[in-house]
Protein backbone atom coordinates (compact mmCIF):
# COMPACT_ATOMS: atom_id res chain seq x y z
CA UNK A 1 0.00 0.00 0.00
CA UNK A 2 3.03 2.03 0.81
CA UNK A 3 4.11 1.92 -2.70
CA UNK A 4 1.11 2.55 -4.55
CA UNK A 5 0.82 5.72 -2.32
CA UNK A 6 4.16 6.39 -3.04
CA UNK A 7 3.19 6.91 -6.14
CA UNK A 8 1.26 9.57 -5.67
CA UNK A 9 3.01 11.78 -2.91
CA UNK A 10 6.66 10.35 -3.09
CA UNK A 11 8.04 13.63 -1.43
CA UNK A 12 5.63 13.30 1.33
CA UNK A 13 6.26 9.48 1.79
CA UNK A 14 10.35 9.99 1.56
CA UNK A 15 10.17 12.96 4.14
CA UNK A 16 8.45 10.94 6.43
CA UNK A 17 10.46 7.91 6.02
CA UNK A 18 13.39 10.05 6.07
CA UNK A 19 11.98 11.74 9.69
CA UNK A 20 11.83 7.91 11.25
CA UNK A 21 8.04 7.36 10.68
CA UNK A 22 7.56 3.65 10.48
CA UNK A 23 5.47 2.70 7.32
CA UNK A 24 2.46 2.09 9.17
CA UNK A 25 2.40 5.38 10.46
CA UNK A 26 3.77 6.58 6.78
CA UNK A 27 0.63 4.96 5.11
CA UNK A 28 -1.80 6.69 8.08
CA UNK A 29 -0.70 9.59 7.47
CA UNK A 30 -0.54 10.32 3.93
CA UNK A 31 -2.93 7.59 2.14
CA UNK A 32 -5.91 10.34 2.49
CA UNK A 33 -3.48 12.79 1.18
CA UNK A 34 -2.97 10.38 -2.06
CA UNK A 35 -6.27 9.69 -2.73
CA UNK A 36 -7.14 13.48 -3.06
CA UNK A 37 -4.64 14.29 -5.10
CA UNK A 38 -4.46 11.34 -7.65
CA UNK A 39 -7.94 13.20 -8.09
CA UNK A 40 -6.77 16.36 -8.35
CA UNK A 41 -4.23 15.55 -10.70
CA UNK A 42 -6.07 13.29 -13.24
CA UNK A 43 -8.46 16.18 -13.64
CA UNK A 44 -11.37 14.98 -11.76
CA UNK A 45 -12.18 18.66 -10.79
CA UNK A 46 -10.81 20.17 -13.34
CA UNK A 47 -14.21 21.92 -15.03
CA UNK A 48 -15.83 22.57 -11.95
CA UNK A 49 -18.21 25.53 -12.21
CA UNK A 50 -17.54 26.51 -8.89
CA UNK A 51 -16.14 25.87 -5.18
CA UNK A 52 -19.92 24.83 -3.70
CA UNK A 53 -20.12 21.85 -6.37
CA UNK A 54 -16.67 20.54 -4.85
CA UNK A 55 -17.70 16.92 -3.59
CA UNK A 56 -17.17 16.74 -0.09
CA UNK A 57 -13.90 14.75 0.12
CA UNK A 58 -12.42 16.57 -2.62
CA UNK A 59 -10.07 18.92 -0.08
CA UNK A 60 -7.34 18.07 1.76
CA UNK A 61 -4.61 19.64 3.84
CA UNK A 62 -1.93 20.02 1.23
CA UNK A 63 1.38 22.09 1.52
CA UNK A 64 2.14 24.54 -1.57
CA UNK A 65 4.48 22.12 -3.39
CA UNK A 66 1.56 19.60 -3.71
CA UNK A 67 -0.45 22.41 -4.82
CA UNK A 68 1.91 23.59 -7.25
CA UNK A 69 1.67 19.89 -9.11
CA UNK A 70 -1.76 19.97 -9.16
CA UNK A 71 -1.79 23.58 -10.92
CA UNK A 72 1.07 22.67 -13.36
CA UNK A 73 -0.95 19.11 -14.33
CA UNK A 74 -4.14 21.80 -14.68
CA UNK A 75 -1.75 24.01 -17.09
CA UNK A 76 -0.66 21.12 -19.33
CA UNK A 77 -4.59 19.87 -19.65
Amino acid sequence: HCLSVRAVCQREIDCDRGNGYSWKITLLRNYRKSKVKQEWLSGKYSNVPSQNSLPEKSMYPMDVDTWGEILEAELER
